[in-house]
């Protein structure tokens, strides 16, 4: 009994640190813009979004949140929706890799807009595990 407790016990904590690998980015990400809310404010403005100052706090209120929701389990299926559905969103607004010219740049673009192909995808695992685990529960 004590060996099935640890082994539950391991594989909730191996759990809980793959959710926050996957969440990495998006805990960093709006931990640096805190840290230069201008260079977030210019980062904004350089894909276009007005008023900046209002879409930089908000992608930083978003991404702590739902990572937050995610990591504690509450509504961690549609905190992951979001995340993904935000991941698309950018990736398509900021890693635009077919825009620019052959060569290293453009290879390290696209690599990128597929690493966030990734992530999106384990976001929606995130989301549908979730949902099977609570269906499963109300059995």
């Amino acid at each position: 009994m004590t060996s099935s407790v640890h082994a539950a016990s391991r594989a909730g904590t191996l759990r809980f640190f793959a959710l926050l690998l996957l969440c990495a980015a998006y805990i960093q990400g709006p931990v640096t813009k805190l840290l230069d809310f201008p260079g977030a404010i210019a980062e904004m403005e350089h894909f276009g979004l007005r008023p900046a100052a209002l879409f930089a706090v908000g992608v930083i209120v978003f991404e702590l949140a739902m990572s937050a929701l995610i990591l504690s389990g509450r509504w961690r299926g549609p905190a992951a929706l979001a995340l993904a559905a935000f991941t698309l969103a950018a990736t398509f607004v900021a890693i635009r890799f077919w825009e620019i010219p052959a060569g290293h740049g453009r290879a390290m673009a696209m690599n990128a807009f597929f690493e966030h192909l990734g992530l999106i995808g384990g976001f929606l695992l995130v989301a549908m595990d979730d949902r099977s685990r609570r269906a499963g529960a109300t059995r």
